[in-house]
């Protein structure tokens, strides 16, 4: 299974028309949004881009009702996106927990730059990271990436439209101001060797039986999209495997812990790392994104040195990869984590460590990258 349009060869990409071409590659063929930076590069080239595949681009007059159309062509029958950073991000919360409740698959870009409020509009952050896993409200769980090159912006893409799919979720790529307008080689390969997951759709013809949100084995319904025959009620009350309202504690208990499970019990599958030197490190460097771009140096001195140090790159953020810290935390002296924030994800590493490991938040607010050498004293008094 392939999709035309693809632009196959290397070409010389920033990371937001990496993420373009990444959701053009992947099936998508409906964007809907609101232009906000450092995000609109990614609008732009979908709008020059979906005309060509047969595809719709679609500018709203704000972020709530960029989400609210990208659920509508979701169910449509279309595979959807939309693009924002954390002021629209903000006000894509409420509808991103009705994605959650209603199981529609789509995928929201979050270029981060530099917050609360409007913050630094230019400038690049990963202060959303938490607003991701929490933003909306009640009990959910979500799916989060985070690239740390444009190169990994395009896999990424496809690859959170794949889950999308697999788990009828929305899924968030985390990207950065950095990410986003960094310019760099990308390899797109031919369409035949793109790997999609295929349409999750009912193997049982149209009838007055059906039951739209009754899961597979897997804890995920098949998805019947308006227009193929099936009776479908779309609500975000707590329902029953009809669709229709049943606001009752029983319903609660029957509905939450399998919206909850379909990511919980497939975490395994889900979380991806990528490790270096770690399986003997006295210190590892934890560390996503942009900030993990950043660290190579760092690490790379403190090796020089003489320093036994890792390095743990989080390419999925959420859901955390917890069972990998606490491993990691018998038997290693510290965790070094440097993100564009006053201290997110170093919060998880400690929880996961649960004091067994020294954990070294290495903060910074945003609006450029880390110097490497905070980095390094990092490692160095991490190791001492």
């Amino acid at each position: 299974m392939s999709e035309p349009g693809v632009l196959e060869g290397e070409f010389f990409l920033d990371g937001d028309t990496a993420i373009a071409e990444g959701a053009i590659c992947a099936g998508c063929r409906f964007f809907g949004g609101y232009p906000i930076t450092p995000a609109t590069e990614i609008a732009e080239r979908m709008a020059a881009r979906l005309p060509e595949v047969g595809g719709v681009f679609i500018q709203m007059e704000d972020e709530l009702a960029s989400m609210n159309v990208v659920l509508g062509a979701a169910w449509g029958g279309a595979r959807a996106m939309t693009a924002t950073s954390g002021p629209g991000l903000s006000l894509m919360m409420e509808n991103i927990g009705l994605a959650i409740m209603t199981e529609t698959p789509c995928v929201v870009v979050d270029v981060q730059r530099g917050g609360p409020s409007t913050g630094l509009p230019t400038l690049t952050s990963q202060g959303d990271i938490m607003q991701a896993r929490w933003g909306t409200h009640g009990d959910h769980e979500i799916i989060a990436l985070a690239p740390s090159s444009p190169q990994e912006a395009f896999d990424l893409t496809i690859r959170a439209f794949n889950l999308a799919e697999q788990y009828r979720t929305p899924v968030l790529l985390m990207t950065s101001e950095s990410v986003g307008h960094m310019t760099e080689r990308v390899v797109i390969p031919p369409a035949e060797q793109i790997p999609l997951y295929p349409w999750r759709r009912p193997q049982t013809p149209p009838s007055r039986d059906f039951l739209p949100y009754a899961p597979d084995e897997d804890g995920v319904p098949p998805f019947p999209v308006a227009g193929m025959g099936y009776r479908i009620h779309m609500t975000g009350l707590t329902h029953d495997e009809r669709g229709y309202p049943a606001t009752t504690a029983a319903a609660q208990r029957e509905l939450l812990p399998r919206l909850v499970g379909k990511i919980r019990n497939n975490r395994q599958k889900i979380i991806e790392v990528v490790e270096d030197g770690v399986e003997d490190a006295d210190v590892v460097v934890v560390a996503y994104g942009i900030s993990a771009r950043t660290a190579l140096l760092p690490v790379s001195r403190a090796r020089e040195e003489g320093l036994r140090v890792g390095l743990l790159k989080l390419v999925t953020v959420w859901p955390f990869a917890e069972e990998r810290i606490r491993q990691l935390a018998g038997r290693v002296k510290a965790f070094v984590v440097p993100e564009l924030n006053l201290g997110q994800i170093a919060l998880e590493v400690e929880r996961c460590a649960g004091g067994q490991a020294r954990v070294i938040p290495v903060t910074h607010p945003g609006g450029d990258i880390h110097e490497p050498e905070d980095i390094l004293e990092a490692i160095r008094e991490g190791a001492a």
